[in-house]
C-alpha cells in the first residue's frame, strides 16, 4: 500500500511540474522585435555605455565576442583592414569575458585610434540572451533608426557585410 502511495505521489509531482513549465520559445527575441535592444555595458574605464549614447551614424553593428576567440580576432582584423569604409558605422563590441581580457584585446588592435569603436562588458548578460548567441562572433546590423537589418552568426565576411551596409 505504501509503495502505491509513493508511486502515486511521484507521478502527481512529476505531472504537476511538467505542466507548470512554460514551453521554450524557439524564436530569438531579436527576430520578434526589430528594434535595437537597450543595452548597458561597462566600458574599459568603468563607466557605463548605453544605446542612447551612440553617436548618430547610418549604421550600428553590435558584435558579441570573446577576446580569445580566433574568429573574433579575424573579424576585428578584417574590420580594421577595411576601416576607411566604415566611417558611417558605430561598432559596439560586447563580451562576457573579464575586463583584463577585453582590455588586452582593445590594446592589441589599437582601438583607441577609432572613435566609432565602443567596447565593454555586458555584466547582466542581456545581449547574448536577446540574440541567443551560440557562436562568437555574433554580428547584428542596425540602420540609422536602430532597426534590425541582418544578423551573422559566427561572424561576417566583408564580402557579405559591405553590401548589407551599401558601403562597397
Amino acid at each position: 500500500m505504501l509503495q502505491k502511495l509513493l508511486v502515486f505521489c511521484m507521478i502527481t509531482f512529476c505531472a504537476t511540474t511538467l505542466m507548470a513549465q512554460a514551453p521554450f520559445d524557439t524564436i530569438p527575441p531579436y527576430k520578434k522585435d526589430n528594434r535595437m535592444p537597450a543595452f548597458k555595458i561597462m566600458r574599459l574605464d568603468n563607466t557605463w555605455f548605453t544605446k542612447e549614447q551612440l553617436p548618430k551614424k547610418d549604421y550600428t553593428i553590435i558584435i558579441y565576442f570573446a577576446p580569445d576567440c580566433g574568429h573574433c580576432q579575424h573579424e576585428m582584423k578584417e574590420i580594421i583592414k577595411n576601416i576607411d569604409k566604415f566611417n558611417k558605422v558605430n561598432f559596439v563590441w560586447v563580451s562576457y569575458k573579464s575586463m583584463p581580457e577585453i582590455t588586452e584585446f582593445y590594446v592589441k588592435y589599437e582601438l583607441s585610434k577609432y572613435p566609432n569603436m565602443f567596447m565593454g562588458r555586458d555584466l547582466d548578460y542581456k545581449l547574448p540572451s536577446f540574440y541567443r548567441v551560440k557562436f562568437t562572433p555574433f554580428v547584428a546590423v542596425y540602420d540609422k533608426n536602430n532597426i534590425f537589418i541582418k544578423a551573422f552568426e559566427g561572424g561576417a565576411e566583408m564580402k557579405e557585410l559591405l553590401p548589407v551596409l551599401k558601403l562597397n
